[in-house]
Formats: structure tokens, C-alpha cells, sequence
């Protein structure tokens, strides 16, 4: 991230993958300037209609974040906190991810937006996620019980094993991401890294 007092641009750039060109931010005077996939546009802060904040970890990199910026004719772009360096290594941007969605919202704010603040997973795929999650339980439950009755006690300790990992690798993607809205001066510090 690069911060310019004199022109007042505050800039953020990510490689979303191995090819291609980064995808290139700037809050500018004017508005949010992005250069995303040979496109290009100046979206005054006004017409920002949306911001969605989420944790979406990925195989190479379990700390993600992902900021979904919607405009107000329909366009949307995504902003994530990882680059990608070489084809095994992707790179977290923490920092530079963090100060730029705060100065956005700042900028937005002093710029009388009206925007939806959001965070999380939608409502519908947050329930989804959740029934998913009850059911898995009940079925682990069930084998457990099983596994306990029959004497079985090596496969119960490898049920208790899975479901010990399973609830940490799950479970800090599920307290994350539970739908919520926010305000400009209160940006969920979960889902910022």
C-alpha cells in the first residue's frame, strides 16, 4: 500500500493469480480507481452501493479476507487480501489490506454515502451452512455411539480426533462469517485481518 499526502491517493495491489496483471486500486479526491483484467473505472464514493466483508480461506493460504465492492449501475469487484508470488506461495497483504478498507470507508462516510455495510455469508447460505453442520453432528453423534457400544474404542478415538479438527478448521470460518450488518465508524474487526 502506498500513501501520498501531496495527491491525497491511497493505492492497494494484489495478484489474484500466477497469471495475468495485478488487479490495481486507488482512493483518489473523485472516487475508488480500479484496474482490474484490462478494465478500468473512477467509481465516485457516492455511488458505492455496497461493501461485503468476509473470511474466505483457501487451500494455500487459511488467512483470507475478501471485501465484494458493488456499484450502484450493477458492477461489483472483489478485493482479497493474499497475492500470489510464486506457484506455491501466496503471500498475505494484512496490513495493506486492513488501511485500505478503512481509509474507503472513511473516504466514503466524509462522502455522504448511503451503502449497505455488510459482513459475513448471505442469510440463506449462512443457514445452509449451519442445517449442513447440525446434520454432520447428529451423524458423527450417531457413530460415536455406535463405535462406543460395540467396543469399538479405536474408532471412537478417531471420531473425537476428526471432529476435534474438524471444529477448529470449520468452526473460526463459521464464527466469522455469521451475517451482520455495520456501520462506517464500526468495521467488524473479525473479518479484518
Amino acid at each position: 500500500m502506498q500513501v501520498s499526502d501531496a495527491e491525497a491517493v491511497t493505492s492497494y495491489a494484489y495478484k489474484p493469480s500466477l497469471i495475468g496483471s495485478a488487479h490495481r486500486f486507488e482512493l483518489t479526491e473523485q472516487g475508488l480507481s480500479w484496474h482490474v483484467a484490462g478494465r478500468s473505472a473512477l467509481w465516485r464514493y457516492d455511488e458505492i452501493s455496497a461493501i461485503r466483508l468476509s473470511f474466505r480461506p483457501v487451500s494455500m493460504q487459511q488467512h483470507r479476507f475478501r471485501a465484494d465492492v458493488s456499484h450502484a449501475s450493477g458492477g461489483r469487484i472483489s478485493i482479497l487480501s493474499t497475492s500470489w508470488q510464486t506457484a506455491a506461495l501466496m503471500a498475505p497483504q494484512d496490513s495493506g489490506f486492513r488501511a485500505f478498507l478503512v481509509a474507503l470507508h472513511e473516504r466514503m462516510a466524509k462522502a455522504g454515502s448511503r451503502a449497505t455495510l455488510s459482513a459475513g455469508l448471505g442469510r440463506k447460505t449462512y443457514a445452509a451452512v449451519l442445517a449442513f453442520l447440525a446434520v454432520l453432528t447428529v451423524a458423527m453423534a450417531g457413530l460415536l455411539i455406535r463405535a462406543l457400544m460395540i467396543g469399538e474404542f479405536a474408532g471412537a478415538l478417531f471420531i473425537l480426533g476428526f471432529a476435534a479438527l474438524f471444529a477448529w478448521q470449520v468452526g473460526g470460518f463459521v464464527w466469522r462469517n455469521q451475517p451482520r450488518s455495520y456501520s462506517f465508524d464500526q468495521l467488524p474487526r473479525s473479518l479484518l485481518p
